[in-house]
């Protein structure tokens, strides 16, 4: 067998000029890869365009949405009411017996002359401004603005706590709104960046934009503005954040104010909120809510008293006037001495607890103290020296006691006050720990009567005055230390000595000392 390159095979005679030709030398069919190439690309096309109309309706179908949820949100019915409706509906008894359903529905046990203002603001009557309620903790301000709201039905009304973490104040608002600031979004199941990926004060000013929207819809439907209230405003940082939080909140006030979209109601315990709202105010009107009055007190725990214990007692009746004596007309501590079976007793608790706060955290420590504690001393000190002003003010005044009107108690203007501590910057965080209290009028007075009898009772101790004084002057000696350089001169022995020059500006001698070694005298009396 012959191995070897193999010989193209002979052309077949057979194959003639019509013969099928080999597949390589086939015809391209450009007709058909056109189509498919236009099938391809239609079928693309189609489906992008069907992504794309999918993505739109649902964007258009999600910001529907999103106003309409806003707009239920101020539908009638509120969580805040039902949530107060739930406390008040409590199985909690009074004395003996159980509250009936109709004694829980009837209006709160205390009717202010306030309560008629609020009742207009939150009504929607009242327009064109934006409103701050500035009063000590305890006094009715929320209250009050519950039982607006429940007047209505909560319609046209959102309200919420402020908070100091701004991303805690973000949420608190969206629950309030109805809104979850594109969270719900599903463009988030696609890996797309949201708008979420922004800070806090972002999205607030994005719910606000929103919320205009609602309210111009309001407006033109029923002519009445949208309600915001906003509790607790001084739980925000006096800092770079809630301070401008604070300046957000305040612009959209008083847009909205001027166009009667809505009307922002602030509420707050501290004065420093007022004092930063009011540099850029011009629609702000402030109501200050203070306690009551003797006969409102007195009445009040009378009321309170017939309707839910059975005990008629007259509106004289020194037992209720014991009472007001001890804690004035702080609503919070009337209430608590009205449910008590004894008032008396739960009255001068509330005094033992207030003197021990103020102790607690103001307390002086005299002329033993460690340096160590000369800051803490200072502010302690500080708040002392102003209870001190505050009770020698009072006897100054002579009868601080109105037999009709009830208590009056000692103040001093703002400035006056920082004049009389020595300190500027102290006053702002005793208002937060309600020591003492500034009022919208830039008046400092002791936060609660049980506050001032406190005072009244430190100050009154023996040897007190001495102790302030020994303490303050600690404090100074400290500070002098602190201040003082000493100079220490060594080698002077066997007639040694330093010479001091001083010179001016051209070298020229200006002045000297001269440090020597004085000589001791022998015991005839004659230098050694």
């Amino acid at each position: 067998m012959q191995v070897g390159p193999q010989q193209p095979s002979p052309p077949n005679e057979a194959d003639g000029p019509d013969a099928p030709k080999p597949e390589t030398e086939e015809k391209h069919n450009w007709s058909l890869t056109v189509f498919k190439m236009a099938e391809a690309a239609l079928t693309t096309f189609a489906s992008v365009a069907i992504l794309g109309l999918v993505g739109y309706s649902y964007t258009r179908y999600y910001k529907y949405n999103v106003l309409e949820k806003m707009e239920h949100a101020f539908a009638p019915g509120d969580p805040v009411l039902e949530m107060a409706a739930t406390a008040k509906r409590g199985t909690a008894t009074m004395g003996e017996r159980v509250l009936s359903e109709e004694e829980m529905r009837q209006e709160h046990w205390v009717l202010r002359d306030e309560q008629t203002t609020i009742d207009s603001i939150v009504s929607g009557k009242a327009k064109g401004q934006y409103y701050l309620l500035v009063g000590e903790k305890g006094t009715g301000k929320s209250s009050m603005l519950i039982d607006a709201m429940a007047k209505i039905d909560g319609e046209g009304c959102a309200m919420f706590d402020a908070h100091a973490d701004p991303e805690i104040f973000r949420i608190r608002l969206g629950k309030a709104l109805d809104f979850e600031f594109h969270e719900d979004n599903i463009g988030a199941l696609f890996s797309i960046r949201g708008p979420r990926d922004a800070s806090a004060l972002l999205d607030v000013e994005r719910a606000f934009n929103k919320l205009e929207k609602v309210a111009l819809k309001r407006r033109n439907k029923l002519g009445k503005p949208l309600i915001i209230i906003v509790n607790s405003m001084h739980l925000l940082r006096d800092d770079d954040e809630g301070r401008d939080l604070l300046e957000l909140l305040q612009q959209r006030s008083e847009q909205w104010a001027a166009s009667n979209l809505a009307t922002v109601i602030f509420n707050s315990d501290d004065y420093w909120i007022y004092e930063r709202l009011k540099q850029y105010a011009t629609r702000m009107s402030v109501i200050p809510i203070l306690d009551l009055n003797k006969p409102k007190a007195l009445s009040a725990l009378a009321n309170y008293r017939q309707k839910f214990y059975g005990e008629k007692l007259p509106r004289k009746d020194d037992i209720l006037a014991q009472v007001y004596d001890k804690v004035g007309g702080r609503l919070s501590y009337l209430g608590r001495v009205a449910k008590s079976s004894d008032m008396l007793k739960t009255a001068d608790d509330i005094c033992r607890m207030e003197k021990t706060w103020f102790l607690n955290k103001c307390w002086i420590l005299g002329e033993e103290m460690d340096d160590d504690v000369m800051d803490q001393q200072k502010y302690a000190s500080a708040a002392m020296v102003l209870a001190k002003a505050l009770v020698d003010l009072e006897k100054e005044m002579g009868s601080p006691y109105d037999p009709e009107k009830g208590h009056i108690l000692p103040q001093m203007p703002l400035h006056k006050a920082r004049q009389v501590m020595t300190r500027a910057d102290f006053i702002q965080s005793y208002d937060a720990i309600n020591v003492f209290t500034i009022d919208s009028n830039a008046m400092v007075r002791a936060d609660s009567v049980p506050m001032m009898n406190a005072f009244r009772e430190v100050c009154a101790e023996e040897g007190f005055d001495e102790f302030l004084q020994a303490t303050l002057d600690r404090i100074s000696g400290i500070e002098s230390l602190g201040r003082t350089r000493e100079l220490t001169i060594k080698d002077l022995w066997d007639g040694g000595k330093y010479t001091v020059k001083t010179t001016d500006a051209r070298g020229r001698e200006t002045g000297g000392l001269t440090f020597q070694v004085a000589e001791k005298e022998g015991e005839d009396g004659k230098e050694a």
